[in-house]
């Protein structure tokens, strides 16, 4: 099987989704123009990580597992659950991220016949992947829903440039995945928040804490946030938010960066959750994407209300029609909320 790493959003996504699918569906796969639009195209050291993960998981041949390679080949054999430490800086010193890497790994660890324990070495806040708190407090609660029992603890947290994030995992063996029917998210039951610094002086949490409780309020709402000084080798901000309704939960965080007001931060991640409660959908855009592929493999008909339909999403959706005869229906335009409903064959 041939899959176009540059289809669609043509990100590291569709290297991962690929991989998790082949190990679980135990079909070998050829990936070419891996990233091929990217800045740096072809593959990353965060990248490499998945793709030398899965290999060890999988006992896998594998073909064009080299920074900066366009092209993979990836034959798994049977995929077994264990103990395992990934390191995202072993071949390159990164702040890759830690999230992408254990995403590729849940889906697969949690059909084994054994449960596994991970170490992942890394970025565990860095731009253009999910946060750990969102893996923790979104992403671990609504596969759960799914029938996925997984536990994330951090150590450490590792931020741009210098990584050195410690996360652990635990993943219970997925007798099978259950379908999931969302498409109302309910009240809002509680908005809570953290504002976090790593070395840095408490009056950026504080100032940062201080913003979206001011803007919240001014839109009627009553979080509760607290601070927190996280341990790491180097510097970061953070703040995230995490919306509980009465069927779902959404999560919305900003990143600090050299120059970057620490109000801005909060700005951000208060802007993205109101987005979310200005529209009627039921899991924000982050989530949808990650939650196909666990739903392609459910036993029974899906459907779920997303507050964005993200090109993430379409791109994840054609990735798994590749691997399965799948019908999935989208209601809705891109950018815009929607409705999809995934009919597994």
């Amino acid at each position: 099987m041939q899959i176009d790493g540059n289809y669609g959003e043509g990100g590291g996504q569709i290297l991962r989704t690929t991989l998790s699918l082949s190990c679980i569906l135990k079909k070998p796969v050829k990936i070419i123009n891996i990233r091929k639009g990217r800045k740096i195209p072809g593959s990353q050291p965060q990248h490499l990580t998945s793709v030398n993960a899965c290999k060890k998981i999988s006992d896998a041949e594998v073909e064009g597992d080299s920074l900066q390679s366009l092209t993979l080949r990836f034959s798994p054999q049977q995929t077994k659950g264990g103990d395992y430490i990934f390191d995202v800086a072993e071949k390159k010193r990164s702040a890759g991220s830690t999230s992408l890497v254990l995403q590729t790994l849940f889906l697969p660890l949690s059909r084994c016949q054994h449960s596994s324990k991970i170490k992942v070495l890394g970025g565990t806040h860095v731009s253009w992947s999910p946060p750990f708190n969102y893996m923790k407090e979104i992403f671990v609660p609504m596969v759960k829903k799914i029938g996925c029992e997984i536990n994330l603890q951090i150590k450490k947290w590792g931020w741009y440039p210098k990584g050195g994030g410690e996360v652990l995992c635990n993943i219970q063996l997925a007798e099978k995945f259950l379908p999931l029917n969302l498409t109302e998210r309910g009240k809002l039951l509680h908005l809570s928040g953290i504002s976090v610094i790593s070395n840095l002086p408490d009056s950026i949490a504080e100032r940062q804490k201080n913003q979206a409780i001011k803007i919240l309020k001014d839109k009627g709402f009553s979080p509760e946030i607290g601070l927190f000084q996280a341990p790491s080798i180097g510097q970061g901000t953070f703040f995230f938010l995490k919306a509980e309704f009465e069927n779902s939960v959404a999560g919305f965080g900003a990143l600090g960066e050299r120059g970057k007001r620490a109000e801005r931060v909060a700005e951000e991640a208060c802007d993205y959750f109101l987005q979310f409660v200005q529209t009627d959908g039921a899991i924000d855009p982050h989530l949808a994407d990650q939650l196909v592929p666990y739903l392609a493999l459910a036993e029974e008909r899906s459907t779920f209300t997303v507050s964005k339909i993200s090109k993430h999403l379409l791109t994840n959706i054609w990735v798994v029609k590749q691997f399965l005869p799948t019908e999935v229906l989208v209601e809705g335009e891109e950018g815009s909320p929607g409705k999809i409903t995934i009919i597994p064959s």
